[in-house]
């Protein structure tokens, strides 16, 4: 590995100053990953990181575990890896955290880049390998790092902070997006719960709830009969014949002047019917006074 932004003064770049700053250059690879570096550049630096992936990929690899391929968009403000699919950003290295670049002569697939991370403030290289192209990505980084640094001298320095703030926008704007769809995930779920609570099941009867009052009881009506608590209608009232009356209690009413002969002993039924003989009597006689007693002076 031998580049690091040294491109020769009196060639010129491959891609115009417009495409870099005001749009991308997009480029696919796969990614072997990153990992920590102790220096913020160097070639035996970069060698032993791109040997440590290597070996992690092999192991990878010897799992089924393919290298994963992405999209690299690079600009004057920095080099974006997304997935090729989703388009999603996975990591979003700004221009001004870049140190190093190079691509390895021994290997003409492999091209890196160190960066330092926004967050943990660590310096991590990431290694790519890219059949055909890697000696032109790391070109096309050089070229943005030119123009990047001509526009800073335009400037006067203050397109360093736009950049950082634009950085620090694009980084929220990622943040509330990926919230966004954890969101819609969660509401997602809840519909498709509210769905399933209000589904019956399989042979269930759905049965219409009775008001009550303000007692929470339900009102009684003697027109419509009470359901019971399982649903089931009630059984219909007993008829009793005509002729059986009861009293309050649900007894049949005592008429000792009613019952028949065989209802009582012979010496209680012969009283019985004297005394319904005298109160007859005693109906007919107007001003009359009767009495059952023989020795009353008065009869």
């Amino acid at each position: 590995m031998n580049r690091a932004f040294n491109r020769k003064k009196d060639k010129s770049w491959m891609h115009t100053p417009e495409a870099l700053a005001k749009h991308y250059i997009p480029y696919n690879a796969k990614f072997l990953g990153n990992t920590e570096v102790e220096a913020p550049k160097g070639t035996e630096v970069v060698k032993d990181a791109v040997r440590k992936l290597k070996f992690q990929r092999h192991i990878k690899k010897s799992e089924g575990q393919k290298t994963p391929k992405v999209e690299l968009q690079i600009s004057i403000y920095g080099v974006k890896i997304l997935d090729p699919k989703t388009k999603d950003v996975l990591h979003n290295c700004q221009l001004h955290r870049i140190s190093f670049c190079a691509d390895d002569k021994t290997d003409k697939r492999i091209f890196t880049f160190i960066c330092k991370d926004s967050e943990s403030n660590k310096h991590l290289c990431y290694v790519f390998d890219s059949e055909k192209c890697a000696e032109e990505i790391t070109l096309t980084i050089g070229q943005a790092f030119d123009l990047a640094y001509k526009k800073f001298l335009e400037s006067g320095g203050k397109d360093v902070e736009t950049r950082k703030q634009i950085g620090t926008l694009q980084k929220r704007i990622q943040e509330l997006e990926t919230e966004n769809s954890e969101l819609k995930q969660q509401l997602q779920d809840l519909e498709e719960q509210l769905m399933i609570a209000h589904v019956p099941p399989a042979g269930s009867i759905s049965m219409k709830l009775q008001s009550t009052d303000v007692f929470d009881m339900v009102p009684f009506s003697p027109v419509t009969p009470l359901m019971p608590s399982n649903g089931c209608p009630p059984p219909p009232p007993t008829t009793l014949p005509p002729d059986i009356r009861k009293d309050l209690f649900g007894a049949e009413p005592f008429d000792p002047f009613t019952c028949g002969a065989a209802d009582f002993p012979p010496d209680i039924q012969s009283k019985l019917d004297e005394m319904q003989e005298g109160f007859k009597m005693g109906l007919t006689l107007e001003g009359a006074v009767f009495s059952l007693d023989p020795l009353d002076s008065r009869c």
